[in-house]
């Protein structure tokens, strides 16, 4: 008999995204094709598509962002769009724009700026027949 072989996955462990530290200071644009959680300092753009971006408690971000669903706990100073959904939880704040088709503002979050509330294909389709 031989020995039997280490049992080996058979799938790649699934990847929940990428990290940005508390410790990183990053200026430029960002852009990516998967989840992102930033817990430190960006200045620039951040452009993740159909993917999700939160925006960690200890975060502090001044940047125009595009993404499927943005979270925010920490700081924003920008102008946000986002296809799906934006969160601001309690103790996050936002100064700048958004533009979304769905928002959510918790009790003690802080928000300054305009809230422009975008329906999709399908909406604006069966309220134009109307």
């Amino acid at each position: 008999m031989t020995p039997a072989e280490p049992s080996r996955p058979t799938a790649a462990p699934e990847r929940r995204g990428a990290h940005l530290g508390q410790g990183l200071h990053v200026q430029g644009e960002i852009s990516g094709q998967e989840d992102l959680q930033i817990d430190g300092r960006v200045e620039g753009n951040i452009a993740l598509g159909e993917h999700r971006l939160t925006i960690g408690p200890s975060a502090r971000v001044t940047a125009d962002i595009a993404a499927r669903e943005v979270v925010v706990y920490g700081n924003v100073k920008g102008n946000l769009r986002a296809r799906d959904r934006i969160e601001i939880k309690k103790d996050g704040s936002v100064v700048g724009d958004l533009a979304t088709a769905r928002i959510m503002i918790e009790d003690g979050a802080y928000f300054k700026g305009s809230i422009e509330i975008e329906r999709g294909a399908e909406s604006a389709a069966s309220a134009g027949s109307r």
